[in-house]
């Protein structure tokens, strides 16, 4: 009975810790594409049928970030760049830059760390202090917040809401932060996902990724937006995208190019060595 009577205590004890823990990394199940895409269309970023958005996270990077500018100017696409606070205030002139290529900064929180956690107060402190570096380099308040890793905690929605900050994840990505990522393998990721509306993440640094890795996704980037202009869709940043879009046309049915296929005649690669 006494037994019974202490592991009965510790279990009242452990379960406001539970209930915490939960309600903390709740919210992070819309990581889940599927989810996301159909109980929050919002947060999965869809928005107009004949528009996709561009974003690139972890920048600026004055090693990589100025390349993609380039790319996209020789594109004619101007995109959303979700950047860290850090290295918003390390770069400032750089970020600059992205503002005056007409791209739009939004915010991707201080630091590029995971919130296992719980910590309200450190979650709206880092939150209100990168919208402040945002604010002090694009000379305007920033309207879209994207969490680290996607992992959208109670703390980090709470945080972003009350500095005004939208939410938003994405719907396809590229998978270009890993090791192996190819430019091949980057479009080829991204496309299997994509339709009209939707919002694709790539990354315009290696700041949290493998070292290099920021090279296939500026490999791919042309054969991208090519594809999405193949099917009919514009390309542009969050601001031009609007809201409450709903899936169309996949781009794999204009371009041909379909979930595993790495060497078809459409894929034309830019990085060295590659088919």
């Amino acid at each position: 009975m006494r037994h019974e009577f202490r592991a009965g205590r510790a279990v009242y004890a452990v379960a406001p810790v539970l209930a915490a823990a939960l309600a903390h990394i709740g919210p992070a199940a819309t990581w889940l594409p599927d989810l996301r895409r159909r109980r929050f269309p919002g947060l999965a970023g869809l928005g107009d049928p004949g528009h996709v958005a561009l974003t690139f996270d972890d920048g600026p990077d004055p090693a990589s970030t100025p390349r993609f500018l380039d790319a996209l100017d020789g594109l004619g696409v101007r995109a959303t760049f979700f950047v860290l606070g850090e290295n918003a205030a390390r770069h400032p002139a750089l970020a600059r830059e992205l503002v005056r290529r007409g791209h739009e900064l939004a915010v991707h929180g201080w630091t590029h760390d995971r919130p296992w956690w719980p910590s309200p107060a450190r979650d709206a402190r880092e939150v209100r202090r990168a919208v402040r570096a945002v604010t002090e380099v694009a000379g305007s308040v920033p309207r879209w917040y994207r969490p680290p890793y996607g992992i959208l905690t109670s703390g980090r929605w709470a945080a972003a809401r009350r500095a005004g900050l939208r939410p938003v994840l994405w719907t396809a990505w590229g998978k270009d932060w890993r090791h192996d990522a190819t430019p091949a393998s980057v479009r080829t990721t991204v496309a299997a996902d994509l339709r009209g509306g939707g919002t694709i993440l790539l990354h315009d640094t290696d700041h949290a990724s493998a070292p290099g890795s920021w090279r296939a996704a500026l490999g791919a980037l042309p054969d991208i937006v090519r594809d999405c202009r193949a099917a009919g869709l514009a390309v542009g940043p969050l601001g031009e995208h609007g809201t409450g879009g709903v899936l169309v046309t996949p781009v794999t049915a204009v371009t041909g190019v379909s979930p595993g296929t790495t060497g078809t005649a459409s894929f034309r690669s830019t990085a060295p060595g590659q088919p």
